[in-house]
């Protein structure tokens, strides 16, 4: 007779240290009920991966929760697969951390759920043979990846109902393909529609129906309470499964046992298919999106991802700077680890994956997962650091050095490569980073903002509800006017040569005349040592076309609590223009800061000054500039348009300030001053 397993699996996972609201919510409407719905019917069997810091939270915060995960594990229910503790992307991790982090995850299912996990989740599915080997030696006999791993390496979609094998180095390994028509209707579509396609791929081999994809989808997801638990889909379901005599629901563990692998199988590097398509550049990421379109019309929609790639998942290091230096600070953290278990909770903590990357899901975009990542960062260099210290090192990886200062209440980096610039400024009392400010990136979805012209609502339905790729209903006119970008990135001491025409909305766009090849290219390191450091550029400023020859020279000096910094430019120009000096200072929000104390409210300018004082009361800091030469002064906001889960976010990145300067004819410009922080 023939058969179909559903290998139904559910991953949860919450970034950590996230917003406690937003946990409680998931909690809330989505992982307490589902467990209390399947508890009433034992013969229901089912996978779980939850990511070791939500565990510990719903342990401590959700007792009622933690004991129907215990009771449902005790009656063999439930089959707890292991991965990271922190979600960590494995393949991005050395090795000691990556075996240290599943172990701890292991250990703790095995003290609480009774269980020694045998399967592994692949936090967002990132696929690399380079891990096998440390799997095998932790005892891993399976992991769980998309079908478009194996159709994107030449398999057929429609042979990839059950597992397969792989091996590196004679290390073998299981793996199963996640069904993607199982993904796009579970529990979106209705009942029958799912059971009947599970009773279609029946054989006599017992074929498996392979899902393992997010729990929120399951009550937090736009739409999904109401529609799994208020309107019964998930009691729905689990009836229709057990009153099939077709569909019989497994564990993995259980389904390994009583079938054999489909064949051996070699996967490229890779993820998910969306993740793919995200991580590419937004030009590369619309023509690919038209590319996909096109084949799928003309030919076989499946033949699309089989010969069409998108990117690899470490492409986001290339495409955000600032998902790069988090990463590679943590890298710095591992390699010159230090033997403390303060220290390596906190790394670990660092090496989230969420913070990394940007889609429906990814929070590079999110100020708040920036915050806790460099607080980790910053609570491991406090426990490391005692005294002053001054190193140039390549910390980020790009071929340049970068200058770290770390003195009793600061530690900043200074890159050489990108104008000598402050792109780390921490306040270690209060594990802070003034410096964590995000770019404005055009991305490939702000296309539909930039063409959106009129709403157009879809009739509702009761019979399905939409998955959350789907955000049709939006209005999205209202983010158009915040659709600017940034040709360089958003650092400190960025310098500039502009003219007369430079005003507030030309600084607040980025759409302001450079004459200067200073912004954003390499200056020499000169001198680094007892917290002082000089850099310089022998560059140019241009006009039409001509290029008059300049030098700009940078020093820095690191005091316990303030920078002080000296800036000379000399110049062979005779033409009259200004030189800027920009800023860009991150705040856990905008909203409670004071600018020499006044509330900052919307974008101005101070004229003719030489202090500036704005008081943080996240942080209760005061950041003072005192300058040596009056300037105009320009503040604006940095605002953000990113996915969610809801559709488009409009997020603050923190503060733009320009201190703007005549550039005297003399050729020689000196200025002096200082950043510090009470």
């Amino acid at each position: 007779m023939k058969k179909s397993a559903l290998l139904l699996g559910l991953h949860s996972h919450q970034p950590v240290d996230n917003f406690y609201h937003v946990v409680d919510e998931a909690i809330l409407k989505s992982y307490e009920p589902f467990f209390q719905v399947v508890s009433k019917y034992s013969d229901f069997k089912f996978s779980i991966h939850y990511s070791g810091w939500l565990l510990e939270y719903i342990k401590k915060n959700s007792p009622k929760t933690f004991t129907l995960m215990q009771q449902l594990s005790q009656n063999g229910q439930i089959e707890f697969l292991t991965g990271g503790f922190y979600e960590p992307i494995l393949a991005s991790i050395p090795s000691c951390d990556r075996v240290a982090q599943i172990s701890k995850l292991n250990e703790f299912i095995q003290q609480n759920f009774d269980q020694k996990p045998k399967g592994l989740w692949l936090s967002e599915r990132v696929w690399d043979s380079s891990i096998i080997k440390d799997l095998v030696t932790l005892e891993i006999e399976y992991v769980i990846v998309d079908d478009y791993h194996f159709i994107s390496a030449g398999f057929d979609s429609d042979k990839l109902n059950g597992y397969f094998v792989t091996e590196s180095g004679s290390e073998r390994l299981k793996i199963f393909p996640i069904n993607k028509e199982l993904r796009y209707t579970i529990p979106f579509a209705q009942v029958d529609k799912v059971c009947a396609y599970l009773e279609s791929i029946a054989d006599e081999n017992i074929s498996a129906g392979v899902i393992f994809d997010d729990g929120e989808k399951f009550g937090i997801w736009p739409k999904t309470y109401e529609w799994v638990y208020e309107k019964g889909w998930l009691e729905s379901f689990i009836k229709r499964v057990l009153d099939s005599k077709t569909i019989k629901p497994m564990l993995y563990s259980e389904y390994l046992k009583v079938t054999k692998p489909i064949s051996l199988a070699y996967l490229p590097t890779t993820s998910y298919i969306e993740m793919g398509t995200w991580a590419l550049d937004a030009k590369d990421a619309n023509k690919f999106d038209k590319m996909q379109k096109d084949i799928e019309k003309r030919f076989d929609p499946n033949l699309s991802q089989k010969f069409l790639k998108g990117t690899i998942w470490q492409n986001f290091l290339i495409k955000y700077s600032e998902s790069n230096h988090i990463h590679k600070r943590a890298l710095e953290l591992s390699k010159d680890r230090i033997d403390n278990q303060k220290y390596l909770d906190f790394l670990y903590k660092a090496q989230t994956n969420d913070v990394l990357w940007h889609g429906v899901f990814g929070g590079i975009y999110l100020p708040n997962l920036r915050d806790n990542a460099y607080r980790f960062i910053i609570d491991c260099e406090n426990i490391k650091y005692s005294k002053n210290e001054t190193k140039i090192q390549d910390i980020n990886f790009d071929g340049f050095d970068e200058v770290k200062c770390i003195t009793k209440n600061l530690i900043t980096i200074f890159d050489s490569k990108v104008g000598a610039q402050l792109v780390e400024f921490d306040i270690r009392d209060k594990s802070f980073n003034f410096q964590n400010t995000m770019s404005r990136y055009y991305e490939a979805y702000h296309e539909k903002i930039a063409n959106f012209k009129e709403l157009k609502f879809k009739e509702s339905s009761n019979k399905e509800i939409s998955t959350i790729h789907d955000n049709s209903e939006l209005d999205l006119s209202i983010y158009q006017k915040f659709l600017k970008y940034d040709w360089y990135v958003k650092n400190s001491f960025i310098d500039h040569v502009v003219d007369f025409e430079f005003d507030l909305e030309k600084f607040q766009s980025c759409s302001f005349n450079e004459y200067s090849d200073f912004t954003n290219q390499e200056f020499k390191i000169i001198e680094s040592q007892n917290e002082i450091m000089h850099f310089k550029r022998d560059g140019g400023i241009y006009i039409d076309n001509q290029k008059y020859p300049a030098t700009l020279d940078k020093a820095f000096f690191i005091d316990d609590e303030k920078i002080v910094f000296e800036v000379g430019l000399k110049h062979e120009l005779n033409q009259e223009l200004k030189y800027l000096q920009e800023f860009n200072l991150h705040f856990a929000n905008i909203k409670n800061i004071t600018i020499n104390l006044d509330k900052f409210e919307k974008d101005f300018v101070i004229k003719e000054c030489d202090k500036l004082d704005i008081y943080d009361s996240y942080t209760q800091k005061n950041i003072i500039f005192k300058l040596s030469k009056k300037a105009d002064i320009y503040i604006c906001k940095i605002d953000t348009i990113s996915q969610s889960e809801m559709g488009f976010d409009l997020t603050n990145q923190g503060l733009s300030i320009g201190f703007l300067y005549d550039l005297e004819l003399d050729f020689n410009f000196n200025l002096h001053g200082e950043v510090e922080v009470l």
